[in-house]
């Protein structure tokens, strides 16, 4: 039994610990690259968020959420192409709103970009 003042496991830690159990899949991958994210690591989180659309090519928020860690760790072109690729993910699927967000992301990125 744990000592009365120790803290429950993070939501990080816990899936780290899944991951190396061999449990690995996008929803994982996507969950570790939002806690990454949260702690304000967004190189750690595009590892995570980078697999997780590997796995599932047509995971929206994951493509959504690549971007994001992406233009956050300053590589904005590579969020731009994740952007873009998520937003014809997205179109395909029918994910109207992830579609309309990510086309935003990606305007302000462009917008920023000069072009």
């Amino acid at each position: 039994m744990p000592p009365a003042d120790a803290s429950p496991p993070s939501p990080r830690d816990a899936f780290l610990r899944m991951l190396a159990a061999g449990k690995d899949g996008a929803l994982l991958r996507y969950s570790l690259g939002n806690e990454f994210m949260k702690a304000g690591d967004a190189p750690a989180a595009v590892l995570h968020l980078e697999r997780a659309v590997a796995q599932d090519d047509g995971y929206t928020a994951a493509w959504k959420l690549l971007g994001k860690a992406l233009a956050t760790a300053g590589r904005d072109a590579d969020a731009l192409a994740a952007y873009r690729r998520g937003i014809d993910v997205a179109h395909r699927k029918g994910d109207k709103q992830a579609e309309k967000e990510m086309t935003v992301f990606a305007r302000r990125l462009e917008k920023a970009a000069g072009g």
